[in-house]
């Protein structure tokens, strides 16, 4: 279902794409094949909007938002619905249960990182959280909610990036020290109405349980995450270009008589996708680039020109490299990057390769990618 009552700007601030049934079947059948006694649980939706998580008998929503919870009541009046922010006096009690209850807590929570620079002029609402909630991220405080209710299970939808981005990880402190992933799917934010079809990200259904164990950054990067398409990858299998540059502003560390190059500062492969690389002029955003590492940074300029060979899934990755092949090319990305920016001509030494440079290049990338690669 669609929510036709809230507008583009309503839609950006509460976090809010509704979720389409497909998926809120898939989300069952994890439940189904993973938990024995489904019946036994109360089933619980934070972020209902209207209702489209709630089934079986014993399931209850609650949502910030007043037209949706009062369309949830409509459409599910066998449910029990609460029209509340969920994310500030969190207890059992705001759902009518008591300590001893089963809960397992579903749903598509919101997600909008206050600090990220899309859609950031229309980022105005801020909505009251519980202190040992706050995130930047409105989707990363209700992960830490569903710690403070001790669901015994959770299975949501959220970004990849939680995961995979290991300050992101951190940031999930409680929940990922109480909870651990154990099955999944990652699926593209295409599949949702309204959100951006030029760039997609990944979303994973997460399946997780409460165990005292909880989980690790090594846990996250040796686990296996498999795609809607029956792709599979795990991160420790790449390589990434963090080993071997700065992303970031480094004029405190780098003097200028070491800078041969100015580079603007990077994040993820779809942040690079929208990104200027190479830059004449030196600002507060740029990167110097000395000589020992500007291969590495034409290597970058280089990937982005693949980024359409790049399945979304890994849109959220740091950029990946093969450094031994890439090592044996040096020569192929340097010339490519200075036919693209003559001006780099002057401050860096330049090679005659012996490969065939378009050639090399598509078979560097298919051999990176390997089968994940797109095209």
């Amino acid at each position: 279902m669609d929510q036709r009552h809230l507008n583009h700007k309503d839609m950006v601030n509460y976090g809010s794409y509704y979720t389409p049934e497909w998926l809120v079947d898939m989300v069952y059948s994890f439940l189904e094949q993973k938990i024995p006694r489904l019946s036994d649980y109360y089933i619980l939706d934070t972020s209902c909007g209207y209702g489209g998580f709630l089934r079986g008998e014993k399931s209850a929503g609650a949502d910030i938002d007043e037209t949706a919870i009062r369309t949830a009541k409509n459409l599910s009046p066998r449910h029990v619905c609460f029209r509340q922010n969920s994310l500030s006096h969190i207890s059992r009690s705001q759902y009518q249960l008591d300590d001893n209850a089963k809960i397992i807590i579903v749903g598509n929570p919101p997600y909008n990182d206050t600090t990220s620079m899309i859609r950031n002029k229309i980022k105005q609402t801020r909505f009251e959280r519980d202190e040992d909630v706050s995130s930047r991220d409105i989707g990363v405080s209700f992960l830490l909610s569903y710690n403070k209710l001790r669901a015994d299970y959770v299975c949501v939808l959220h970004p990849l990036s939680y995961l995979i981005k290991k300050s992101n990880f951190e940031s999930l402190g409680a929940f990922r020290k109480n909870y651990k992933l154990t099955d999944s799917a990652v699926i593209s934010s295409g599949a949702f109405p309204g959100a951006s079809k030029t760039t997609c990200f990944p979303i994973i259904i997460g399946f997780y349980e409460r165990l005292l164990c909880g989980m690790d950054y090594n846990y996250i990067a040796s686990y296996k995450f498999k795609t809607h398409e029956g792709k599979a990858f795990t991160l420790e299998q790449y390589d990434t270009i963090t080993r071997y540059i700065t992303k970031y502003p480094n004029h405190k560390k780098v003097g200028g008589d070491e800078t041969v190059a100015h580079f603007y500062t990077m994040r993820d492969i779809n942040a690079l996708k929208r990104a200027a690389t190479f830059t004449s002029k030196e600002n507060r955003n740029t990167i110097r680039v000395t000589k020992f590492n500007f291969p590495y940074y034409c290597y970058v300029d280089v990937f982005k020109e693949y980024i359409p060979h790049i399945p979304y899934y890994f849109g959220n990755s740091d950029i990946m490299i093969n450094n031994e092949i890439f090592s044996e090319l040096k020569d192929v990305f340097v010339n490519k990057t200075i036919q693209k920016h003559p001006n780099l001509h002057s401050s860096v030494e330049v090679k005659k390769s012996r490969n065939d440079g378009a050639t090399a290049l598509d078979a560097y990338f298919r051999t990176l990618l390997g089968e994940h690669y797109v095209g």
